[in-house]
């Protein structure tokens, strides 16, 4: 699902070894990168698995479920037009334990716990799909 009514962001630059991440939300579906010898998952990309340094890494779809392992609540903005407090959380996605992205969480800050259930959700600027996450109301969201 994307959002079109939220607030401006940074964006970030389409590189060629990280575009697929920035613009999946396409698709609607959260692709990380994984090696294709060894079978790990890791975020951000890199030019090789930093497991077994196999150059066969290329990006798949994901669950786009995880939990909040860690979060910090913002009360600066930012950005002009951009509401706070907010919350940037390390959210542990579902496919590997230490497999963690580093996104903004879509709930009241005093909602957003560690260890809660969460599922991404897309926010669109110009060609750029930013994943976020909102807590896990156990309805198929991604």
């Amino acid at each position: 699902m994307a959002d079109t009514s939220s607030p401006a962001r940074k964006l970030p630059r389409l590189e060629p070894e990280t575009a697929f991440y920035w613009t999946c939300g396409a698709q609607g579906v959260l692709r990380i990168q994984r090696c294709g010898d060894c079978g790990i998952w890791q975020h951000p990309p890199l030019p090789r698995c930093a497991a077994c340094t196999s150059e066969a890494v290329a990006p798949e779809p994901v669950s786009g479920k995880g939990r909040i392992a860690s979060y910090t609540v913002n009360h600066e903005a930012w950005l002009p037009g951009l509401d706070v407090p907010f919350v940037f959380a390390a959210v542990e996605l579902a496919e590997q334990r230490e497999l963690y992205v580093f996104t903004n969480i879509l709930a009241p800050a005093g909602a957003v716990r560690a260890g809660m259930a969460v599922t991404v959700a897309f926010e669109q600027h110009e060609d750029v799909w930013l994943p976020m996450f909102r807590p896990d109301t156990g309805e198929d969201a991604a």
